[in-house]
């Protein structure tokens, strides 16, 4: 178990990974995810002062997804499980070291920079970006 969490953490985790990439699939829900614990297990830039699935994912914000409707319903068991992988500590490429991720638009290119940290890589429509390396120690 990567960081430590409740039964209600694990379901606003299941939650927002739906709300932010139901369209992107499985592996989309799960990049979500590491982005989320990512947020947690670092204490670096805007992140300095969310120490808990429930801190970072309502930061003022960040997450659009806590607005949506899919956001507001219980998560399904496939949803809880993806979650309960991604605290086990599974990780996706481009999403292992990234803090951010962005929908730019259907067939459009992700930008080089965001945050002014670099573009990690982009799966489907979601464009993800870590952190220079150096930046945020706990993720390297």
């Amino acid at each position: 178990m990567l960081i430590s969490y409740s039964t209600k953490e694990l379901d606003l985790l299941a939650r927002i990974m739906r709300a932010e990439a139901l369209g992107e699939g499985n592996l989309g829900m799960l990049m979500v995810g590491n982005v989320v614990v990512n947020r947690v297990l670092v204490n670096c830039l805007t992140f300095k002062n969310v120490r808990n699935l429930t801190d970072v994912i309502y930061q003022p914000n960040q997450f659009s997804g806590t607005k949506s409707s899919l956001f507001q319903s219980s998560p399904t068991t496939l949803e809880k499980n993806l979650a309960k992988r991604i605290l086990n500590g599974e990780y996706y490429h481009p999403a292992t070291h990234s803090l951010w991720f962005y929908f730019p638009g259907n067939n459009v290119s992700c930008k080089n920079t965001w945050y002014d940290q670099p573009f990690a890589g982009k799966y489907k429509n979601h464009c993800f970006y870590r952190p220079k390396q150096g930046i945020c120690k706990e993720l390297y």
